[in-house]
């Protein structure tokens, strides 16, 4: 079975807005784990260690830098389950996003600001500043337009392209489980 690889024009894009912003405010069901364990490498699982030092046990974060250390900011990407299923009309797509964590909530900036913490599984992630953007590999995958219409204001308001966590309690997640604010 191949699958289409059309990408969406921005106004097939914003039909998707209303599914999008229907994403659940404080509670969110954790829908697929991805590792990266080499670049463009990637392994779907449904349990996952989170590490303080390793971040996603098994995927590349901590040593795909180049200046030195890791930025423990950035120890997990988290896109909105919603969103991805828009722009890659097709599950089995949504690893190309590139992110770790797929989870049906409202990722918004209003809902979710920098500092906020989420209990997943026995383990707290905590939303951090920096921005997460799209690539040129997200363009690839997904078309310019989708990459314009996450870096948009309405957007980046949205927080569509995702956003970025650390871990602050280690613990174990698994597909199926609730993401919960704290």
């Amino acid at each position: 079975m191949s699958v289409d690889v059309k990408h969406l024009t921005t106004a097939e894009l914003e039909l998707g807005l209303d599914t999008i912003r229907q994403s659940p405010k404080d509670a969110g069901v954790l829908e697929m784990i991805v590792r990266r364990p080499q670049r463009e490498e990637r392994e779907i699982v449904t349990e996952a260690t989170l590490d303080l030092a390793q971040g996603l046990v098994g995927d590349n974060w901590s040593t795909r830098g180049s200046s030195g250390a890791p930025n423990p900011n950035v120890q997990l990407t988290i896109m909105n389950s919603r969103a991805i299923a828009l722009l890659a009309r097709d599950k089995t797509r949504w690893p190309l996003a590139g992110d770790q964590l797929f989870i049906d909530l409202d990722l918004g900036e209003e809902n979710l600001p920098p500092g906020t913490r989420l209990a997943l599984g026995s383990a707290v992630i905590q939303v951090s500043a920096e921005p997460h953007t799209g690539c040129k590999k997200f363009v690839a995958r997904f078309g310019m337009e989708a990459m314009q219409f996450v870096n948009s204001p309405l957007g980046r308001k949205l927080n569509l392209r995702g956003i970025n966590a650390r871990i602050v309690q280690p613990g174990v997640i698994r597909v199926g489980e609730v993401a919960r604010k704290l």
